[in-house]
């Protein structure tokens, strides 16, 4: 197991586009791995770049440095097109292969919630494959619970997968 990352050598940031190559290629990490996405297709730095674009001033994105060395993300996206969702978002998190298990997760997706607050959220979501075990228990030790399962909620590969469903709530935003 990695040694766990002091926190003085960590700096949580919003993302810039300047960090789009660095993102691009821990979101692929997280593809290839198979463990945390449905997606298949690599995302490039142009790719990135135009989703920090999109997201800016609307959705939280989060980066986390070690060294100045881009460390993981974390971002929040819509959840569904209707107004009454607003204030719901579904987030994701991936962390670089190298810093996997040394607490970056841990400071990056308190932050994440920080900033979902601060933007009005009022709940975070996500859906997490069973066997990524790591991600449910980052995601529970900040106050996620697990609502329920999707059963056979997409391939991959050709193979159906479940997927775990995770909520928090952010009760400063529930009027």
């Amino acid at each position: 197991m990695r040694e766990r990352v002091d926190s003085e050598r960590v700096t949580i940031r919003t993302a810039r586009e300047g960090d789009a190559a660095a993102i691009a290629e821990i979101y692929n990490q997280g593809i290839l791995g198979r463990q945390a996405t449905f997606e298949t297709r690599l995302r490039t730095a142009d790719d990135l770049r135009e989703t920090l674009r999109a997201s800016e001033g609307r959705f939280p994105y989060l980066v986390a440095e070690v060294d100045g060395n881009v460390a993981g993300w974390a971002s929040v996206s819509a959840y569904r097109a209707r107004e009454c969702y607003a204030g719901i978002g579904e987030f994701s998190i991936y962390v670089h292969e190298n810093w996997r298990k040394a607490g970056v997760g841990n400071m990056l997706l308190p932050a994440l919630i920080e900033a979902a607050e601060r933007s009005g959220y009022w709940k975070l979501l996500s859906r997490v494959f069973p066997e990524n075990t790591g991600s449910l228990r980052l995601a529970a030790a900040c106050g996620f619970r697990e609502v329920g399962t999707y059963e056979k909620h997409a391939q991959l590969d050709g193979v159906w997968k479940d997927t775990v469903i995770i909520e928090r709530l952010i009760p400063t935003n529930q009027p």
